[in-house]
């Protein structure tokens, strides 16, 4: 059998400002809310409908200070990371699990998509050897353009199959 694969990618807004928080020796933690929204064409109403997902997405290292600085509530962000389900325990004694996209110096990265007109981010990427350059130094056109879906074209019930 051949080894598994937990990878996540994420292209989202985010819902609120950045939280970010410092461990006992100063390395920054990010946590962040994104939603993911996808739209489609009701077939018996015709009218569009949307579902949004939020996603958990902790940021670990030099990547969460540059969240902080650059991104916003609103904020478009591209995220690649983990898959991770931790144990915790609330205020009241019950055991909890908390299922969130990890983006450490292993594994992820953050790309922050807009323009640097409109504090959506910078242009910066962040890859696992926490690489921070301006797009200016080293342009990346693939950041650009916006996702291409399929959502707003037209369901073909003509189907021969």
């Amino acid at each position: 059998m051949a080894g598994s694969l937990n990878k996540v990618m994420i292209i989202g807004n985010l819902g609120r400002d950045p939280e970010v928080r410092h461990t006992q020796d100063g390395k920054p933690i990010a946590n962040l809310n994104i939603a993911t929204t996808e739209s489609w064409k009701d077939r018996n109403s015709g009218e569009k409908q949307e579902k949004t997902e939020w996603h958990r997405v902790v940021i670990f290292g030099p990547v969460a200070d540059v969240a902080q600085k650059w991104l916003k509530k609103g904020s478009s962000v591209y995220i690649e990371g983990k898959m991770q389900t931790r144990k915790w325990t609330d205020a009241q004694g019950q055991e909890k699990y908390t299922t969130e996209v990890v983006v450490d110096g292993f594994s992820g990265q953050m790309t922050m998509l807009g323009s640097r007109g409109d504090n959506a981010g910078g242009g910066y990427a962040q890859n696992n050897e926490y690489n921070q350059e301006p797009a200016a130094a080293k342009p990346t056109p693939a950041m650009q353009p916006a996702p291409v879906t399929n959502a707003d074209a037209p369901f073909d019930d003509e189907i021969p199959f």
